[in-house]
């Protein structure tokens, strides 16, 4: 057995990354991804910048490890066959905009009924319904309208700006792994298929609310003020350069006194997190304390004191950095392999690890229509009948470069 989803099987009509990026993490854990793209153009990661021998490094990162098809599904045999592979498979997951697909023949009601026990999910931007819902959308509209990007606000330099990753895709990427599997659960305890419905925006703001909406948690009166993390989230300078800590507690306060060179702070009750619930300018001054302490002070000094001290810290690492950082290379979160195309690629293995059903990374990524002919042969059609759908455009050629 290789990975916990071993034997599941999954159809993704999905594009660019709310969809791929969670099939892929589902492709990490064991289940079959068949991918399914147009004959005529493809997902647009394909072609984004970073790309090699017909493959971008984009879409790879979402993509990895999955079989592709390119199938025509303006026709009346593309449909047959893609409904004879959901007959097949336990998920089917697309994220088209709201109705496409039931106008296409291949809804929820038309896969349901060539398989009761299917677990359909359904990705849009902002649901199946409602004012905004058959707008076009993409991950940093959701941001702005989260209320994610008027979040984003350095405290050193007071505006607003986006979270500069596509943090929407992929929290809506994550909540769609979750839910296939919590349904997939459900449905082997006997509550059968079923339609899972995820909006960006609904999932978006789920994953935003934990920390980017206390102030807006209670309503009513008799709230106690208090500062967001994004207030108090900053770097901080050295004479090198720049390093990261967070105090959340007092004794990590009393921790950053120590570090800097002044353990008589630890005497003052202004400077602990009693103090600073107490009143918010104890917070602000002991900032401007600390901050002017570290200044005076090199990175290696000032991170062996937060060290010594037990305070979360670490330095502000390059991304080329990161790939030879220590623990990273310890913990084995990076591997690298060969494409037979795309030549030496790396890729972040999964978070996760699961000690009974260990998890064999997929090392691999398919040109698009690569695997047309192993996915339909596996429904049955024989190498004339492919060969057939081929000259008549239901299928496409595999588009290897």
């Amino acid at each position: 057995m290789s990975g916990p989803l071993d034997g599941f099987r999954i159809l993704d009509l999905s594009q660019i990354v709310s969809g791929p990026f969670g099939t892929m993490l589902l492709s990490d854990q064991g289940a079959d991804v068949i991918k399914v793209e147009p004959v005529v153009g493809q997902d647009v990661t394909r072609r984004q910048n970073f790309a090699r021998g017909g493959l971008s490094a984009f879409y790879i990162n979402g993509n990895r490890g999955k079989r592709s098809m390119s199938l025509d599904l303006s026709r009346d045999e593309g449909r047959r066959i893609l409904l004879d592979l959901a007959a097949e498979v336990d998920v089917f997951i697309q994220n088209f905009r709201p109705g496409a697909c039931d106008r296409l023949g291949v809804g929820y009601d038309d896969v349901r009924a060539v398989n009761p026990d299917i677990v359909y999910v359904s990705i849009s931007g902002y649901g199946p319904d409602g004012p905004y819902s058959g707008r076009p959308v993409l991950d940093p509209v959701i941001q702005g309208l989260t209320g994610m990007v008027s979040h984003q606000v350095n405290p050193d330099i007071p505006f607003p700006d986006l979270v500069r990753n596509i943090v929407s895709d992929k929290a809506t990427a994550l909540t769609v792994a979750q839910a296939c599997t919590a349904a997939l659960l459900a449905r082997e305890r006997g509550s059968g298929g079923q339609h899972v419905v995820i909006p960006m925006l609904d999932a978006t703001l789920a994953f935003f609310w934990n920390d980017g909406m206390v102030a807006h948690t209670m309503k009513g009166d008799g709230v106690s003020p208090g500062k967001t993390l994004a207030e108090v989230y900053r770097l901080t300078d050295c004479i090198d350069g720049k390093i990261i800590y967070f105090s959340a507690s007092t004794a990590h306060i009393h921790g950053v006194c120590r570090a800097v060179g002044h353990p008589e702070w630890c005497d003052d009750p202004r400077y602990s997190l009693e103090g600073f619930v107490r009143d918010q300018q104890n917070l602000v001054d002991f900032g401007v304390m600390t901050a002017e302490a570290f200044a005076s002070i090199t990175m290696a000094d000032a991170l062996a004191g937060l060290l010594e001290a037990d305070v979360p810290s670490g330095p502000i690492l390059e991304k080329e950095e990161v790939l030879n950082h220590p623990q990273v290379v310890h913990n084995g979160a990076i591997a690298t392999w060969e494409h037979p195309s795309a030549g030496t690629v790396r890729s972040a293995r999964p978070g996760a690890r699961f000690s009974e059903t260990p998890i064999e990374m997929r090392l691999s990524a398919s040109h698009k229509g690569a695997d047309n002919r192993e996915v339909l042969r596996s429904i049955g059609r024989t190498d004339v009948e492919i060969d057939g759908l081929l000259a008549d455009g239901v299928i496409g050629e595999p588009d290897l470069f």
